[in-house]
């Protein structure tokens, strides 16, 4: 069996890290490459780096701090926000990202996805999908770091992403984020019994007994967490000696 991954999440803002709740109100939470080197020698997994108002003012990702924070760790890392186009995979690949999600251009241009995986391979692309289940009980997707309704539903949306060649899916529910209450293990759940692609849960993280039930019940690959992770409320190496406790395989 594969081990569970635990992945850190810089949002990054203005060349900081922040973290919100629900995707508003955000707030600092330091310095991107400092946090990167500190989770790299803390037995995280993998990296993950979105630029999280690229898409929404439409420009590109900040190649410069991708760079810095790419030569300060040596774990797997993947970057997102403002990937448009191929040649925008192939910049931030060249400053040391070894994976890169898309999210809002994906939507935009679903071609993009098999366009990346034939260039680049599956295993460069990682879908990313922010949803909120709305009141009438379905999943919608959106756009823009949350923003904009895309007219899609998560369930139907992660099954044309890995059709098309996405080598993961990046599932973040919108009503889970930074909550703190446990992940949307249901949906992940459902994602991960029926795509043939790992899965990453993102949003709800508060306490390690919610990576503990993200992995048994929501079936998840690995789990995403930012604001738990940088304010020290849980720091990883106790996490993963917890969820070897808990007959959970993670690495050490």
């Amino acid at each position: 069996m594969l081990a569970k991954r635990i992945i850190p999440c810089l949002d990054v803002k203005d060349g900081q890290t922040v973290k919100g709740t629900c995707f508003v109100n955000l707030r600092s939470a330091g310095d991107p490459v400092e946090l990167g080197r500190m989770y790299s020698s803390q037995w995280a997994d993998e990296l993950v780096f979105l630029d999280i108002t690229a898409s929404h003012e439409g420009r590109k990702t900040f190649t410069d701090v991708v760079r810095r924070v790419a030569e300060a760790v040596n774990i797997p890392f993947t970057v997102g926000g403002g990937v448009n186009e191929t040649d925008d995979v192939e910049r931030l690949l060249a400053a040391g990202a070894d994976k890169v999600s898309i999210n809002s251009a994906a939507l935009r241009r679903p071609e993009l996805i098999d366009n990346i995986a034939s260039r680049f391979g599956s295993q460069v692309c990682v879908v990313a999908i922010d949803a909120r289940r709305e009141a009438d009980g379905v999943w919608r997707c959106y756009v823009n770091g949350g923003r904009v309704p895309a007219g899609r539903t998560l369930f139907d949306w992660a099954k044309e992403a890995s059709e098309r060649g996405a080598g993961e899916i990046l599932f973040t529910s919108m009503n889970h984020d930074g909550v703190r209450n446990g992940f949307a293990n249901d949906a992940v759940a459902r994602l991960a019994t029926t795509l043939p692609i790992p899965v990453i849960a993102s949003g709800g993280a508060g306490k390690a007994e919610h990576f503990r039930d993200v992995f048994t019940i929501g079936k998840a690959d690995a789990a995403l967490a930012a604001g738990v992770f940088h304010f020290g409320d849980i720091r990883i190496p106790e996490l993963k000696q917890y969820l070897l406790k808990e007959q959970i395989n993670v690495r050490i």
